[in-house]
């Protein structure tokens, strides 16, 4: 049987990232995975101190991410909270530093409110929030009034206990049914929708049935065409397909579901590794132009 790819849209989408700026995708996007934790859970404590964090992030850049995504606060299962103060140690000065030699896009993955806000201050240009701005009452507000670009990732239940025996009675419906929600919500509240991207949230409260099911059907989970971000990079998925638990040995896979996503449509690709993940993209956008 020949395998059929489906194309959740064609065309450019645009995307507001703050500061009145705009962003036409028309074509895959790469963001880069930069955790200043010590315990994320492939590579905790790899870039805890700045000067390392700011030479992954110019590798990264250098290999073609459009966007660095900085995360302070350890989202894999099972981990324990980081207090707002602790997450604004470890990301502002990143961020500020980063900031003075990259014009570039910067992502702050949090669900706090205050170190969104700070982080926007100090230069990012997108919040990248796992509670879908649910975590915390103010952050809608603190996006609303920065115009920041917004990735809104479906969780079932929080990162501590969000393995914990996950159930769907229709995991694609459901996800779906989120975004619809979170679409009419935020837009209500003021925040413009072109702001607005929709991650399903590979691996945070789903089995590997779960997260199988949302790969083989994102065209379903596009509303109101706003660009998907998949983050798929050296998941748990990866190991229990493969039968390997090993982090490090998933990089490939992740390389091929790059390729598959986008040429399912998706636009931004979050990951650790850039360089093989962009030939991937650039690949798939050579089979699309030709088709």
């Amino acid at each position: 049987m020949p395998m059929l790819f489906v194309l959740v849209w064609s065309g450019t989408v645009n995307w507001q990232t703050g500061s009145g700026t705009t962003l036409a995708l028309d074509r895959g996007m790469i963001m880069g995975i930069l955790n200043v934790t010590p315990d994320s859970f492939s590579d905790g404590g790899c870039y805890q101190d700045m000067n390392h964090a700011l030479d992954r992030a110019r590798v990264m850049i250098g290999q073609g991410a459009g966007v660095i995504d900085v995360g302070g606060e350890s989202t894999r299962p099972g981990a324990d909270p980081v207090g707002a103060a602790e997450e604004l140690r470890r990301t502002i000065p990143v961020i500020e530093s980063l900031r003075a030699e990259w014009d570039g896009l910067i992502s702050i993955d949090t669900s706090k409110a205050e170190v969104a806000r700070t982080a926007l201050a100090a230069g990012a240009d997108i919040v990248n929030d796992v509670s879908g701005l649910r975590g915390d009452d103010r952050m809608i507000d603190v996006c609303g009034e920065s115009g920041c670009g917004i990735v809104i990732m479906h969780m079932q239940g929080e990162p501590r206990t969000m393995q914990s025996n996950p159930h769907y009675d229709n995991v694609v419906t459901d996800v779906r049914d989120f975004f619809e929600e979170r679409y009419t919500t935020l837009v209500s509240s003021g925040i413009s929708a072109e702001c607005l991207c929709f991650d399903p949230g590979i691996g945070f409260g789903k089995a590997l049935e779960h997260n199988l099911a949302l790969l083989a059907h994102l065209d379903e989970l596009v509303i109101h065409r706003r660009p998907l971000v998949v983050g798929v990079s050296r998941k748990s998925l990866i190991g229990r397909v493969l039968g390997d638990d090993s982090p490090g040995l998933r990089d490939w896979p992740t390389v091929a579901l790059t390729a598959a996503t986008r040429l399912q449509g998706v636009l931004i690709h979050r990951v650790h590794e850039v360089r093989d993940n962009r030939d991937a993209l650039l690949m798939a956008e050579a089979v699309l132009s030709a088709g």
